[in-house]
């Protein structure tokens, strides 16, 4: 102990206390933690380190224990072995307190089954530990209920229940059944392993509801003194910049779900280590604490902040955009990303609560050795680590008891060599939070409940980040005798659900399946909604799942880059925003009480309709629209198809000019439609369009298409007449434009159609040679050495290069408007114009904008 203490001192990280003295508070409440053994790799003896994508990760060998008070002569009792009859190969984390003070809930996973499989392994479960009884249990008795799901990161509730991150999905996997698929758990969008979302139960482990639906983990839950639930969530759709684990809030019924902190600010350590938010809990000073470190390390080390998220939505913006500092470490000069760190590594922390800023810490000294791994571990000197000789040691986590008040640091429990001391939690009453009872829905919310929706509300899109961005300012863009509806830029809302992926146990399939990029993983549709000409939206859609937004044009195309970030509602809710923002910007956004005003404020007085619109849609001060329409007839439904009827021009002013109807819809497609045929009269929650290339947009190429050229004759105008390598007459032939739009398989890849392939990857130029079809080359250059010298044949003559000629794509996976190459063919005046209908083209539009993949359901890829 006295060695190890000299290290720290020599750290310099704080000055050292007397581990004897005794303070009242500390020695009256009890201290639990985890003492864990360090795994190495039986390899090459690598500390082996953790990965934030993994919450279910197993390290064998771990132990609960309890000492009656901070103190190093304490003595400590092991509490948790007596549950597997004297194994101790299990796991035990995620340690929290009652508000009384007396009970502690953790999650445990007993230990492995010798020779049984993974699906067989047991679960992480959730235990309570009574201090006043000494009563161990776990939460849900029932072996096969405890086992359904991998449980942990349990907070208590202020009503008794107990909120926890878990893979259990169960409202996500119910709504599989409703989408005709088997349920399962759903992976992450790593497609790694199951991903935990939020889930709540009863003290007894019993009425256990989802109430996040994240495609990611959402980890951390703490249940804030308003009652609220801040928690870590993944944000990770699309592989977008500023992917990370984030702070977010909801809750304890799953409404009011929002975005907190940190979305851009996972460079603010350091711009070369990208740290992620975690572990959130509260404090003395009313700031939430959290530990910052990369998604994986080596030695477990974060750096402690304090953040004011009331004040901040970033750690460089506060919530009216202004520049400020919301983060103050706890402990200065720490480094992260496996960095050598002279002040040591903090792996937990946990505050006292008693308004003393005191707090328990694991932390290591930092300590050396040499690159040849030879010699003793010696402690750190700057003149040491400059040296370059020299690799960190593997750390040894002791437990401290760190003064903010005093700028001390005293040992409560001396760390060992192999071992880690982690999660210290003071067993101390505080204050029962803020019970928020579960909402209640009158009215039309009421029904949209029982029918399984909730509502999503938009002041204006053309609201980007505060700024109007219509095209004559968004009151006389929404008078149709300023803007005439028909040059309305906006027309329609699609939304976009995630599908779920299984993991191969259910479905296993080829990556394949996702066709050129994974990045979007698969996607439906979940309907079409218009955009009243104010740029507002209500409309009801699918509760308790996950959906993102695209704002589309007249044809059906999304207009701006891809919303990245899922939101969801539950029945009867209403979530409402501003409008839309730019990603690439860091004006805040998606958080109610932060970013600039809206731009748009809605009707300016009661009773008088919109300038030169219908007078039967009167507004009230204050409403949008869609708010308008909403009151008089109801909130809108989704629907499959992208229709539009000009219903706000005022009928009896004739000199107005009302927008022209027109429908793009799956009905007047010739190919198979993406929907399911029950759902073409009747879109329920439940209804999805599904779009998968082989069955919905390559029949579209070969489809007989008998077009009047205008003097009575009538041609075949089908795509694969001139799309193809083979001629009426069966001989070879050079596709038009380089596109071959034919059957069969691709060369390339043969779980693609070859159409695909020549859509949406680079091709080489080809020519008819004979009846063969061969790459052209052309000459670029010669063959040079090493100095840049050509290199000459035996005659003397310079060796040309010949190299292929490239053909790039004519479609992206980027979008439909990212396409033009193709659509605008298709165009007034293109060389195609007239060949595809607008209902055609829509289809192709949505696929594109959804993200081009092959198969958007893994039940129709091929079984791998």
């Amino acid at each position: 102990m006295s060695a190890l203490l000299s290290v720290f001192l020599v750290a310099g990280c704080l000055q050292g206390g007397d581990s004897q003295s005794r303070d009242p508070v500390v020695v009256e409440n009890p201290v639990v933690f985890v003492k864990r053994p360090l795994l190495f790799d039986e390899d090459n003896g690598a500390l082996v380190g953790d990965n934030l994508a993994e919450p279910a990760e197993f390290r064998p060998g771990a132990r609960l224990f309890l000492k009656d008070r901070a103190s190093p002569d304490a003595p400590s009792r092991d509490i948790t072995s007596s549950a597997f009859a004297g194994s101790l190969g299990y796991d035990v984390k995620d340690l929290t307190v009652s508000f009384d003070g007396t009970r502690l809930l953790f999650a445990m996973r007993a230990p492995e089954i010798e020779d049984a499989d993974e699906d067989e392994q047991p679960t992480w479960n959730i235990w309570e530990y009574d201090t006043a009884g000494g009563g161990l249990r776990r939460i849900i008795e029932s072996e096969v209920t405890a086992e359904a799901g991998q449980d942990i990161a349990p907070a208590y509730l202020p009503d008794g229940r107990i909120v926890f991150s878990s893979t259990r999905q169960r409202i996500s996997r119910a709504i599989l059944l409703d989408e005709g698929k088997p349920q399962y758990p759903a992976l992450d969008e790593e497609r790694e392993v199951p991903a935990f979302v939020l889930h709540v139960m009863s003290a007894e482990g019993d009425n256990i509801e989802q109430i996040t639906f994240n495609q990611s983990h959402d980890l951390d839950p703490l249940v804030t003194d308003e009652g609220t639930i801040v928690f870590s969530r993944w944000d990770n759709a699309g592989q977008t910049q500023g992917n990370g684990f984030n702070l977010y809030k909801v809750n304890p019924d799953g409404t009011g779900l929002g975005y907190l902190y940190g979305r851009h600010s996972h460079g603010s350590v350091s711009d070369d280590v990208n740290i992620e938010y975690l572990r959130p809990q509260a404090t003395d000073s009313g700031r939430l604490l959290a530990q910052l470190r990369p998604a994986e390390t080596d030695n477990f080390g974060s750096i402690p902040v304090e953040i004011d998220v009331e004040g901040y939505v970033e750690a460089d913006i506060r919530v009216d955009g202004s520049p400020g500092s919301a983060q103050t470490p706890l402990v200065n000069g720490l480094s992260l990303d496996n960095e050598i760190s002279l002040r040591g590594n903090y792996s937990s922390v946990s505050p006292f609560l008693d308004g003393t800023r005191r707090y328990l810490v694991s932390w290591s000294p930092c300590r050396l050795r040499l690159e040849s791994g030879g010699g003793d571990i010696l402690n750190c000197t700057e003149e040491r680590v400059a040296s370059g000789a020299y690799r960190a040691a593997a750390p040894v986590y002791g437990l401290w008891l760190l003064d903010m008040a005093s700028g001390t640091q005293r040992p409560i429990e001396p760390p060992a060599e192999g071992q880690q001391f982690d999660e210290a939690v003071l067993m101390i009453e505080r204050s029962l939070p803020t019970f928020i009872p579960e909402s209640q829905f009158s009215g039309e919310a009421a029904g949209l409940a029982d029918d399984g929706l909730g509502v999503l509300q938009i002041q204006s899109v053309y609201d980007i980040d505060g700024v109007d961005t219509s095209p004559a300012g968004i009151r006389q863009t929404a008078d149709p005798a300023v803007v005439p509806p028909d040059n309305l830029p906006v027309r329609f809302l699609r939304i976009e659900k995630p599908v779920s992926i299984p993991d191969e146990e259910v479905r296993g399939f080829d990556n394949t399946a996702f066709g050129r990029s994974q990045a979007q993983s698969m996607r439906e549709i979940l309907g079409y909604v218009p955009v009243e000409p104010d740029g507002s939206v209500r409309v009801a859609v699918p509760a308790n799942v996950a959906f993102a937004i695209s704002v589309v044009d007249v044809e059906g195309r999304r207009i701006g880059p891809r919303h990245q970030n899922w939101l969801n509602v539950r029945p009867g809710e209403t979530l409402a925003c501003n409008g839309c923002h730019n990603p690439g910007s860091t004006v805040p956004h998606g958080r109610p009480d932060a970013g600039p005003a809206p731009a748009y404020a809605g009707a300016p007085t009661t009773g008088v309709e919109f300038p030169n619109t219908d007078p039967a849609l009167f507004a009230d001060m204050g409403e949008t629209m869609a708010e308008t329409w909403a009151r008089i007839n109801g909130t809108r439904r989704l629907g499959p198809d992208a229709v539009y009827t000009d219903q706000w021009t005022d009928p009896g002013d004739a000199g107005l000019t009302p927008g022209t109807a027109f429908s793009l819809s799956y009905a007047n497609l010739e190919t198979p439609a993406p929907i399911r045929p029950e759902c073409a009269d009747d879109w329920r929650a439940a209804c999805r369009t599904v779009i998968n290339y082989e069955q919905h947009i390559h029949p579209l190429w070969g489809l007989e298409r008998l077009i009047d050229d205008g003097s009575g004759n009538i041609d075949d105008y089908s795509c694969t007449g001139c799309h193809s390598d083979t001629a009426a007459d069966e001989t070879t032939q050079m596709p038009e434009a380089q596109l071959d739009l034919s059957d069969g398989p691709s060369s390339d890849e043969p779980d693609h159609f070859k159409s695909y392939r020549e859509l949406l990857f680079n091709d080489n130029e080809q020519e008819l040679v004979g009846d063969q079809l061969v790459d052209v080359q052309v000459q670029d250059g010669f063959l040079l050495d090493e100095n840049g010298e050509q290199i000459l044949d035996d005659d003397g003559n310079p060796i040309p290069v010949f190299v292929n000629v490239n053909v790039p794509p004519t479609m992206s996976v980027n979008g439909a408007r990212a396409s033009g190459n193709f659509f605008n063919l298709f165009r007034e005046g293109g060389l195609h114009e007239g060949f595809l209908s607008p209902d055609e083209l829509r289809l192709i539009a949505e696929w594109l904008d959804i993200g081009g993949q092959y198969y958007n359901n893994p039940f129709d890829a091929p079984a791998d």
